[in-house]
Parts: structure tokens; sequence; C-alpha cells
């Protein structure tokens, strides 16, 4: 842990509610999907999200413009992430379930080295690896049925390794923007830009449909959940969680986000989970938490 950190629960109860915020974002989106399309419901959450994000920074007084210099990497890292990102992972998940959405998506941490690895030549040790292909196998042994048929749709399995690589490419713009502004001011930024490509997608496309739904509680509470808790305070609580524990030690908590949607599909949804799925789990956050382990050590 960082040197004078003097409540060190406090720094673990914000990973734990970070990767809880993060695991029932996959909930509370399936319920919006009950009500709007994907790019409705990324488009209002973005849009939510960024009026929250920089109404704080004002009221703060932290919030930083973007440099001219910076302008072309703050919209390439938006393209990737929330843009690519989010039609990879809300595509992905209205054609899966949201268990094995949480699972594919939580591999972005096992992956994001091999795209430092192909773009800027970052080191890549032997146990990631091999922790890349235990997850890979515990992704297969979840999405292939003993019939050798697919658990999931190959539309959605695609959309969602789509979700991961821009993922992982966008790791390498926040990586270069980190070093000039706040995470938060990060997020903000490229929430807002991403309304602003959504936003001829949600006209065009959906724009007829968000008409014709009257809102009711359960709609407004899942979408205020995503924007406020999944899409805000979550990446608030991670970054400060970062900055006291290490982006190792920080990133072995991402393990917790597909058992926390698994337990959330079956309570919530009522996802059936035979041995086979939870198998796959296992042996995914096991390839997970191998990659972490030497260099929780050197932390």
């Amino acid at each position: 842990m960082a040197t004078g950190q003097k409540n060190p629960s406090f720094v673990y109860l914000a990973a734990i509610f970070a990767m809880l915020f993060w695991g029932l974002s996959f909930i509370w989106t399936t319920i919006v999907f009950d009500y709007y399309q994907p790019v409705t419901t990324i488009f209002l959450r973005l849009a939510i999200s960024s009026v929250f994000l920089f109404a704080g920074l004002l009221l703060a007084g932290k919030l930083q413009i973007i440099r001219k210099e910076h302008l072309l990497l703050i919209l390439l890292s938006a393209v990737f992430n929330p843009f690519f990102y989010f039609i990879g992972e809300n595509f992905g998940l209205k054609y899966s379930t949201p268990s094995i959405t949480a699972v594919v998506i939580a591999t972005i941490p096992l992956f994001s080295p091999v795209a430092a690895w192909m773009m800027i030549r970052e080191r890549i040790s032997l146990l990631n690896i091999i922790g890349i292909f235990i997850s890979f196998t515990g992704i297969m042994f979840m999405l292939i049925n003993p019939d050798f048929s697919l658990s999931a749709s190959p539309a959605g399995i695609l959309l969602l390794l789509f979700a991961v690589v821009s993922a992982v490419i966008y790791s390498v713009f926040l990586k270069r923007l980190t070093q000039h502004y706040s995470p938060v001011n990060i997020i903000a930024w490229q929430n807002l830009i991403g309304v602003i490509l959504f936003l001829p997608l949600f006209l065009f496309f959906d724009l007829e449909g968000f008409l014709q739904v009257r809102p009711d509680a359960r709609l407004l509470t899942a979408l205020f959940s995503l924007a406020v808790f999944a899409s805000s305070l979550a990446y608030i609580l991670f970054t400060y969680t970062i900055r006291q524990l290490g982006v190792s030690r920080a990133n072995v908590y991402s393990n917790l986000i597909p058992v926390i949607t698994a337990l959330a599909s079956w309570y919530f949804l009522d996802e059936v989970f035979n041995i086979q799925k939870i198998s796959g789990i296992i042996i995914v956050i096991s390839g997970l938490v191998l990659t972490q382990i030497r260099k929780i050590k050197r932390s």
C-alpha cells in the first residue's frame, strides 16, 4: 500500500464497491434493454454521466480543458472507448447473457499487456501468456455445450471480443493521457465525446422508439444506476484504489466482476447456472489471477 495511507479499510471498500457497480452494470443494462435499444441505452447513460461528472468537476474547481495538442489523442481514445467499446459490449450483451458478457469483458486486463507489447513494445511475461491460454480455455468451456453447439449467439460473442479489442487499444491511449490530465477529467471528456458520436445514431435509428416509451421507476432506477454508479462513481473509486495500491494489485479486484454478475443474474434475472458454466467462470478467473501473482509480489 502507498506510504502514508491512514485508512486502509477504505481503500479495499472502494475497490470492492467499484467492482460491485461494474458487476451490476450488466444487470442494469439488461433491464434497460426491456425498454430501449442498445444505442439509446448507451446514449442516455453517457449523457447522464457527463452531466454528473462535469457538474462535480465544476463545483470542485477541478475541471481541466483539453489542450490543443491533445485533441486528436482524446478523440481517438473516445472512439475506442466509449464508442467502439460500448457498441461491442451492449450489442454483445443483447445477444448473450450477463454472466458470459462479464466473463469475456473481465479478460481486458489480461490482454492489455499484449496491446502494449504490440504498440509500444512493453515487455510481456510468460505468466501473462499462460494466463491468456487458461482464461481463453475457460471462456470456450462456457460457450461450447457438450453437443458442440454454442451457448451464446456467434454474433454476440464476436461483438464482445470486439469490445475487448477496443478496450485494450484504448488502454494504450489512456496511458498517454494520464500523464497530462486527471482520470476523472479524462472520463468526463471521453463520455461527452461519446455522447456526440452516438447522437446521430440515436436520432436516426432510435428516436421514434425512444419517444414511444413511457419511463417507469424500474427503468429510471436502472438507467440512473448505470450512469451514476457504473459510468461515474466506479471509475472514481477505482482510480483512488490504483493510486493507493498500484495498478497490479488493484486489477486483481476485477476478478470479482464475473462472480458478482453471475450471482446477480441468478438472483435478479433467474439465469440458469450449470456445472459447465460455473467451471468456466472458475477457469477464467484462475487465468486472470495467475497473471497478477508475480506483479503483486513485486509491489
